[in-house]
C-alpha cells in the first residue's frame, strides 16, 4: 500500500545532506505508523546535491530549466533516507549515488522541461524516463538515484523477517 505522508520537510539550515533525507524519511514513517501501527512501514526521501547546494523538486518550470543547467556537464550526488518502522524496531540509514550528467544545450533542457518529467522530481530529472538520456556515468545504486535502494532494503527486510521468526 503506498500512502503519501504529510510532514514538515523544514530542516535546520547547514543540516548535512545524508541527516536531511534520513529525518524526512523517519518523520514519514512515523506519520504513517501511527495510523498503521501494526504494519511494516518504509518511507523515504531523496535529494539531489551539487557543490554543496540541495536540488529539491523544482516549483515552476524556470527553477526546473535552472536546476538543468546547473547540473549540465556536472557530477552530483544524489542521496536517498530510508527508514523501516516494525513494531517496535525502527531502522534509519542512506544510500549516496553519484551521477555525471553530459553537458546539456537549452534545446535539450527546453524540451524536456515541457514535457512535464521533471517537475516532482529531486533535481528536476528522473533518470528512469527521458532525463536517462542527460547521464553520461552512474557510480552507485542506479535505483537509488530513482529514489529507493531497492536491493539494500531488501536486504534489510529479509533480515527483519528472519530475526522476527527466531
Amino acid at each position: 500500500t503506498v500512502e503519501p505522508a504529510s510532514v514538515s520537510e523544514n530542516v535546520l539550515h547547514g543540516t548535512p545532506p545524508m541527516q536531511i533525507v534520513e529525518q524526512l524519511s523517519a518523520r514519514k514513517a512515523e506519520a504513517i505508523a501511527k495510523l498503521r501501527p501494526n504494519d511494516t512501514i518504509l518511507a523515504a526521501d531523496t535529494i539531489v546535491v551539487l557543490k554543496g547546494r540541495i536540488l529539491g523538486k523544482p516549483k515552476d518550470e524556470e527553477a526546473a530549466k535552472q536546476m538543468l543547467k546547473y547540473l549540465s556537464g556536472n557530477v552530483h550526488q544524489v542521496y536517498t533516507g530510508y527508514t523501516i518502522i516494525q513494531g517496535k524496531k525502527f531502522l534509519t540509514g542512506h544510500e549516496v549515488t553519484s551521477v555525471e550528467f553530459y553537458p546539456l544545450s537549452q534545446k535539450d533542457i527546453d524540451e524536456y522541461v515541457a514535457s512535464g518529467d521533471p517537475m516532482d522530481k529531486a533535481g528536476a530529472y528522473g533518470i528512469q524516463g527521458k532525463g536517462a538520456l542527460f547521464v553520461k556515468r552512474i557510480n552507485g545504486d542506479f535505483y537509488n538515484v530513482m529514489g529507493l535502494p531497492i536491493a539494500k532494503i531488501s536486504r534489510i527486510l529479509r533480515k527483519l523477517a528472519a530475526e522476527s521468526n527466531n
